[in-house]
């Protein structure tokens, strides 16, 4: 399973929230389980927690997502960076053919948005 966390999951892990933390564990420890972290969602995550990022790119199940060409383009036309580099980073790819989905606990953000939710609340 291929998993992108928005800003909201990646501060909601520096807090403890347990299913973050079960994600982070899965990737850790089990085969066939992946998280990304976007680079401009990390940075949205460390504006509103600071360390989150230190953190999250730290830990060994996580990787972090780098804005290239392709990704900048696409965010160009979007609202917010964090999203946006979201959003980019669910689409199918040759290392994620199915896509992603995107881990969150602010799961009402993406109805408008043609993505596969995972919400991160309990």
């Amino acid at each position: 399973m291929h998993i992108i966390l928005d800003e909201t999951a990646m501060v909601a892990a520096g807090q403890g929230n347990v299913l973050a933390s079960r994600l982070i564990h899965r990737a850790h420890a089990e085969a066939g389980w992946y998280l990304y972290a976007p680079a401009c969602a990390l940075v949205e995550a460390d504006r509103e927690r600071p360390g989150t990022a230190e953190h999250l790119a730290a830990l060994p199940g996580i990787t972090v997502l780098d804005l290239d060409l392709p990704a900048a383009l696409f965010m160009a036309h979007q609202e917010t960076w964090a999203g946006a580099h979201c959003r980019y980073a669910v689409q199918p790819t040759p290392e994620r053919p199915d896509g992603a989905v995107v881990a969150t606990t602010a799961s009402k953000r993406w109805n408008r948005e043609p993505v596969r939710v995972l919400d991160l609340n309990a």
